[in-house]
């Protein structure tokens, strides 16, 4: 079983690092597609011996389907630079790589680093997704935020976990939300949705109440308290820009990466 890792990057130089690390003697190449970045993200992944391939920005599917294009492996590993291969699921691949398997992709368990924890609820755990799949049978899909990985076949489950360091603090967080509530008001108002007083009044709080009570976010402690309401915030904002795009009656330009 041939692996190929492919990163997506655009100045990646304070997170690549520990990617590439964690990558190291477990897959036959490492593919960087980076987006003309203005750091040394070029310079780290090619001491890491990546293929480094140089692409204006599109969005997050157009991106991913071009570098995993570029694969030589029949197996694609699929990392975003703030994640990290765990020991555990190390192991796991290890011992994959020794057989052939009969599925189409394999879905990993995810885990975020987040406020000095590991969390292990809030609805962030274990957030499975598929990462690693045959070249030929999967597609990323979605023109602007959260991008979806379509495969064609049967998936099987891994055990270990992608170790994710996505937020470096609350203000991190916070900041990321507002790009990401552009994107996603955006979405909505492709679709022709409508922001109304009831999704402004009544879903954030209820996003909270299901992040902190039915997901257990208060057994996460302070960062659990930090998710929940966060989330509540997120789901407010989207709806918020969602309507200022309709008083302007024209679209938001997408946001870079």
């Amino acid at each position: 079983m041939d692996i190929s890792a492919v990163i997506i990057t655009l100045n990646e130089e304070h997170r690549l690092e520990p990617a590439l690390r964690s990558l190291k003697g477990l897959v036959k190449e490492a593919v960087v597609v980076d987006a003309r970045s203005t750091d040394a993200t070029v310079k780290i992944a090619k001491r890491y011996g990546c293929r480094v391939i140089v692409r204006d920005w599109t969005n997050y599917a157009d991106q991913k389907n071009f570098a995993n294009s570029q694969a030589r492996s029949p197996w694609i590993l699929s990392l975003d630079a703030d994640e990290r291969v765990s020991p555990d699921l190390r192991l796991e691949l290890l011992a994959l790589g020794r057989t052939e398997p009969d599925c189409a992709g394999f879905s990993i368990p995810r885990r975020v680093y987040y406020l000095g924890r590991w969390i292990r609820h809030s609805g962030w755990y274990p957030d499975r997704r598929v990462r690693l799949f045959r070249r030929e049978a999967a597609r990323w899909e979605g023109e602007y935020v959260h991008e979806n990985l379509n495969v064609e076949g049967p998936i099987l489950r891994l055990k270990g976990d992608i170790d994710h360091f996505t937020y470096r603090n609350i203000a991190d967080h916070v900041a990321r939300i507002n790009k990401f509530s552009e994107l996603g008001a955006q979405k909505l108002y492709a679709r022709r949705k409508k922001s109304r007083w009831y999704h402004l009044a009544f879903l954030p709080p209820a996003r909270f109440l299901k992040s902190y009570f039915l997901k257990a976010g208060l057994l996460d402690g302070f960062p659990g308290l930090v998710i929940s309401t966060l989330n509540g915030y997120a789901v407010f904002l989207r709806y918020a820009k969602l309507r200022e795009i309709w008083k302007k009656g024209e679209r938001i330009e997408p946001v870079p990466y």
